[in-house]
């Protein structure tokens, strides 16, 4: 696999309302620790279209990874500005992801016309990747069933991976890191 769509829940979906939640940090090492596997196996490329939560946090990972790996970052927004009505530390964090990707191009090179764009967008995703990682639980609907009805066709017709990351795989990195902690174990 050289190219993976990464996407999931967006923040207010997973009760996180501040850039310093303590939960980022740990979807984003689990996210770390999946992406750091498949570009071991050969992943060169990660494609989000940019959208807050999730997504950005794996744009941050995916800079992060770059010290050390061959990883280029796409973000492939669904309209011009899709950004201008999010919260302005998030608008932020989003420009600079734009500046570190190795490619940027909005889908639709205009403003917000309507729900199409986001169903183009998560067609054009899958498309051009040859597998996904989601941020997902199924005992927790959300946003990114949209994403998932449409990978999952596609899995459907061609055997399109999809992987996940659940509750369990957060909490596994929770205990992990942890357990790391040599002070977890005098106490």
């Amino acid at each position: 696999m050289k190219k993976v769509v990464v996407t999931g829940y967006k923040p207010t979906e997973l009760g996180i309302y501040n850039a310093d939640d303590p939960r980022i940090f740990y979807i984003q090492a689990t996210i770390k620790k999946r992406l750091t596997a498949l570009i071991e196996e050969g992943l060169e490329w990660v494609l989000i279209s940019g959208q807050m939560g999730t997504e950005l946090w794996a744009a941050q990972v995916v800079a992060d990874l770059r010290d050390s790996y061959d990883v280029r970052l796409a973000i492939l927004p669904p309209f011009l500005n899709q950004e201008k009505r999010w919260p302005e530390e998030v608008q932020l964090l989003y420009e600079e992801m734009t500046m570190l990707a190795d490619y940027y191009q909005p889908i639709y090179n205009k403003e917000y016309e309507g729900p199409f764009q986001f169903k183009r967008k998560d067609r054009f995703l899958i498309e051009h990747s040859d597998g996904c990682l989601v941020l997902y639980d199924p005992e927790t609907p959300g946003s990114p069933e949209y994403f998932l009805n449409h990978a999952q066709h596609y899995h459907d017709k061609g055997g399109y991976p999809v992987y996940y990351v659940t509750a369990m795989d957060l909490e596994d990195t929770v205990e992990e890191i942890k357990m790391a902690d040599p002070d977890y174990w005098t106490q």
